[in-house]
């Protein structure tokens, strides 16, 4: 896979829990990347084209997450108020 490419899901275009699933493929090669810990975090973040990319920060040539402004904020929610808090 191409860097900055984002392949598509096998079942996406279907009817059901996966519709809607289709992400574009955003080119990240030129994409300002940032880290929210101040580089010392495992992810970082790029806005790009209306769309927020994440990767992981030790391997940045794996494939990206990408998110809709919506998506996103959710995310962040979720993250603010300890729901991925795993203790």
């Amino acid at each position: 896979m191409a860097e900055g490419t984002i392949q598509q899901h096998p079942l996406a275009g279907q009817q059901g829990p996966l519709a809607g699933w289709d992400k574009p493929e955003l080119d990240l090669s030129t994409a300002d990347w940032q880290s929210g810990s101040e580089g010392r975090g495992d992810v970082e973040i790029a806005f790009v084209e209306g769309f927020i990319a994440m990767r992981n920060a030790g391997r940045p040539e794996s494939p990206s997450l990408i998110f809709t402004p919506a998506e996103w904020g959710a995310f962040v929610h979720g993250a603010r108020s300890g729901e991925f808090d795993l203790t």
